[in-house]
């Protein structure tokens, strides 16, 4: 494989604590050496980096590609390509595909899928429960031997506790990190907003922050009992940043996010039965927001990542609790990132920490580094590009965002996946 050698970019790299300018000499598809040139060392291409940002390749810990099933919506090629042109280089795939990953031929046949779209780093996500239905339990170590980076029922309900625990003794016994969205089915009760004025004003079918915290209450008892390995996914509220604080403070081995977008938006931005702001877990208060912040800025919540859910027209089309929820969001995920960098509530460091170390740290990978030895995974990213969300700048084949039409700041200029570069914006 050709070397490559980044030059003069300003290099942030929080899992080595690195950041000055410098150089990033790249071979055979591994990071060989930062700063220092290597004796010998002959780039069959140079990219020119000056006034721009070089970090590790970003790391998100939960998407959709569609595609199974649900090609009409997205195809692993065209979400793929999203990813790469947002300087996303590792994607966990939840297991709600059709057919859900509950058997080794439909994990096999991700890897394969993403092969085949030329980006080879798709982690697929096992099915805690067979076809998800939250009874009977998955094969969870072939599975893990299939390549399933983790267990998870993704959106569905786990028929009860006891269930629940036989799942989490049996993950543990394999040291298979669970990935659990903490959700009551019947509190949720088929909601779509946020129990508060804004579901009030409207008479929309509401979810109380209860639903998620009771839920992720009962995972922590049971994470306490089994030893279980525990992420809990796309944390909306006040009350499961505390819980998560304590359960950290007394030495659980649990690890949090939260889906970007619930750090910008609350249900005050909602526009009147636009289905665009149909998400789960819904956007919450202004306090809930605020919270979550504080969670990111203060290592509670330890990554984010986007909940990408790209969707087809017909899908937002209809009364707001008809429609089906969920965000095209991988394309806004730094520069989202960069805005609570602009605002103070994150330092530029922790956000590209929440993106790179602490995720790679979460799923036990050696990635999300530039680490020499480690695999060429990189991001390079002008802070100060402006460009508007529109279809001459979008890649996914779902359209479905709050930000379309909006200017943002912050633009992936260069990805490289394995030393191999997957996206260019401009002559490398």
């Amino acid at each position: 494989m050709d070397q490559i050698h980044i030059r003069d970019g300003r290099i942030i790299d929080p899992a080595n604590e690195i950041d000055r300018t410098g150089s990033v000499y790249i071979a055979d598809g591994k990071i060989i050496s930062i700063t220092n040139e290597p004796a010998g060392f002959k780039p069959a291409q140079v990219i020119e980096a000056k006034n721009r940002i070089v970090c590790p390749g970003f790391i998100d810990l939960s998407t959709r590609l569609r595609d199974m099933g649900h090609s009409r919506k997205a195809t692993f090629k065209s979400e793929t390509c999203a990813a790469a042109s947002a300087g996303i280089t590792t994607l966990c795939l939840q297991p709600d595909t059709a057919p859900v990953i509950d058997t080794t031929a439909v994990a096999e046949l991700v890897r394969e899928l993403a092969k085949k779209a030329g980006y080879d780093q798709v982690y697929p996500i096992a099915a805690l429960t067979q076809k998800l239905e939250g009874a009977e339990l998955s094969s969870m170590l072939s599975l893990k031997q299939a390549g399933c980076i983790a267990v998870s029922n993704a959106n569905e309900p786990v028929k009860n506790l006891l269930i629940l625990r036989r799942a989490m003794e049996y993950a543990a016994s394999h040291d298979l990190l669970l990935m659990f969205r903490p959700n009551d089915f019947w509190l949720s009760n088929n909601g779509c907003a946020h129990e508060g004025a804004f579901s009030t004003r409207y008479g929309l079918p509401s979810i109380p922050e209860a639903a998620e915290t009771i839920a992720l209450a009962q995972c922590l008892e049971l994470a306490e009992l089994t030893g279980c390995r525990v992420h809990f996914g796309q944390l909306s509220c006040k009350r499961s940043v505390i819980k998560i604080h304590q359960a950290k403070k007394y030495g659980l081995n649990v690890t949090a996010d939260a889906a970007i977008h619930q750090l910008h938006l609350t249900e005050n931005d909602i526009a009147p039965f636009d289905s665009i702001y149909h998400v789960l877990p819904p956007l919450r208060s202004q306090t809930d927001k605020q919270y979550l912040r504080h969670g990111l800025a203060n290592g509670i919540l330890d990554s984010l990542c986007s909940d990408h859910q790209p969707h087809d027209i017909d899908a937002k089309l209809g009364a707001f609790p008809e429609t089906e929820p969920g965000i095209s969001s991988l394309e806004t995920v730094l520069p989202l990132m960069l805005k609570l960098v602009a605002e103070k509530a994150i330092t530029l460091e922790q956000g590209i920490a929440s993106l790179s170390k602490n995720p790679a740290r979460i799923l036990r990978i050696n990635s999300g580094a530039l680490t020499p030895g480690f695999s060429a995974d990189v991001c390079i990213f002008d802070p100060e590009r402006d460009w508007q969300v529109n279809s001459d700048n979008w890649k996914s084949l779902g359209a479905n965002t709050p930000f379309w039409g909006r200017t943002l700041k912050g633009r992936v200029t260069c990805t490289l996946q394995a030393g191999r570069i997957i996206h260019c914006l401009e002559e490398c």
